[in-house]
């Protein structure tokens, strides 16, 4: 995976410290924009073969093999509490697009979405805490935002969305 951003060798842009950084993956779920921190990130591809788990949460698409690895795809698009995409225009339902490798707890887990954009080198000039009109579904799930030229980049807590808890579930 390479860096999308002109800016990866650390130095000043336009004569200007920056300085500390972090690196996100951009994925997207309809228009919306999403990040995930790189060192999160195992593997990006495109998920074949997933075998439907009975009984499994709504979020979870099923088993897949990767690279002889048997992981838990999971619907970021449903995890988001969102509507399944819509049907391809010959009527066939719509087939996943991208995935992303994640792992939490030895675990490895796929994070089905829409698209998969770029990696982004971020500082915490454009970085601000999670809005509080931000839909519920999302700010939950999110640690922070970022404003990027006219568009917000969420950027997801993978702890929290990996976490099969209920948002708003209490403890028992």
């Amino acid at each position: 995976m390479q860096a999308a951003n002109a800016n990866t060798s650390g130095a000043p842009t336009n004569g200007v410290e920056t300085g500390a950084t972090d690196d996100f993956v951009t994925v997207y779920v309809g228009e919306t924009l999403f990040g995930l921190a790189i060192e999160r990130v195992h593997d990006v591809f495109v998920p074949s073969g997933v075998t439907p788990v009975p009984l499994a949460p709504a979020e979870i698409v099923g088993l897949l093999n990767l690279r002889g690895r048997v992981v838990t795809a999971m619907s970021l698009r449903r995890r988001l509490g969102l509507p399944d995409a819509e049907a391809e225009a010959d009527g066939t339902k719509a087939s996943p697009k991208m995935a992303i490798g994640l792992e939490q707890a030895g675990e490895t887990f796929a994070l089905v979405v829409d698209g998969v954009g770029e990696v982004l080198k971020l500082g915490a000039d454009s970085r601000e805490a999670v809005p509080i009109n931000l839909d519920p579904r999302f700010r939950d799930l999110a640690i922070c935002v970022h404003r990027l030229d006219g568009r917000l980049l969420v950027i997801l807590d993978v702890d929290a969305l990996l976490g099969f808890t209920p948002a708003g579930a209490k403890a028992a």
